[in-house]
């Protein structure tokens, strides 16, 4: 029997990378798939990639409008949230001086935020054995020079993932968070040979993480198989941060 089989999931961020991976992994194992993103050319590329039970719902995350628009389409075309995992996110760097009011926005807007008003619109449509993943990162517990907003960010997730779970615990909800360390996706696109290659000589595994890698322990936490493991980080890294 499929691991998912007859399961509702959201995975927002769901056009690309992690995200993308999240989603074709969920269809393959049994559920139904709502995946977010803000351009709808890239969401109809994802959706055609992924095949399956698959649906799309294009709007920005920051916006309360388009978050109130996107769970008042998975009601009216659901009913119910028995996945949420949370990949939307932003990274980008700056040093202490070039730091400015509008680098922190655009950081926190998206990555804590969104998270925020994210959950707590999804909770309502949830019930007892649901289960939430936020992707967090190896960053919100590491020194990461230039990354600091970031990172800060990050540790946001890990210690909203902890508080919530205490909170959602008497309703049978479980949250936990997912904490790659470097990966090979878009995002890492622009990245040099150079900076590839020093990164993943700091990996005891010598190599970044795959997207399909992170996407197997997603499933992992969202599924019946992690039923007794709540309120913690799952860190997906290579040995990097042992």
């Amino acid at each position: 029997m499929m691991k998912l089989s007859g399961k509702i999931a959201l995975v927002t961020g769901g056009s690309s990378g992690i995200g993308l991976a999240v989603a074709q992994r969920f269809v393959q194992e049994g559920a139904r798939v709502f995946i977010t993103g803000r351009r709808e050319a890239q969401l109809a590329e994802a959706v055609a990639l992924i095949g399956g039970d698959v649906e799309a719902i294009a709007g920005d995350m920051t916006r309360t409008s388009d978050l109130e628009r996107l769970f008042d389409t998975l009601n009216a075309r659901a009913g119910r949230l028995d996945i949420l995992v949370n990949s939307s996110g932003v990274s980008e760097p700056a040093s202490l001086e070039e730091t400015t009011e509008e680098h922190l926005d655009r950081i926190f807007n998206l990555n804590v935020r969104a998270m925020v008003l994210t959950v707590h619109h999804a909770v309502r449509l949830m019930s007892e054995g649901s289960s939430i993943v936020l992707l967090g990162s190896i960053a919100g517990s590491i020194a990461n020079p230039g990354y600091a907003a970031y990172s800060a960010s990050k540790a946001a997730v890990r210690s909203y993932a902890r508080t919530w779970n205490s909170e959602l615990a008497p309703r049978g909800i479980r949250v936990n968070t997912l904490s790659p360390g470097p990966t090979d996706t878009p995002m890492f696109s622009q990245a040099s040979d150079e900076v590839r290659q020093t990164l993943s000589a700091r990996i005891p595994a010598k190599r970044l993480g795959h997207s399909d890698e992170v996407a197997a322990a997603a499933l992992f936490l969202a599924s019946d198989e992690s039923s007794y493991i709540s309120g913690t980080e799952l860190v997906i890294d290579g040995g990097m941060t042992a």
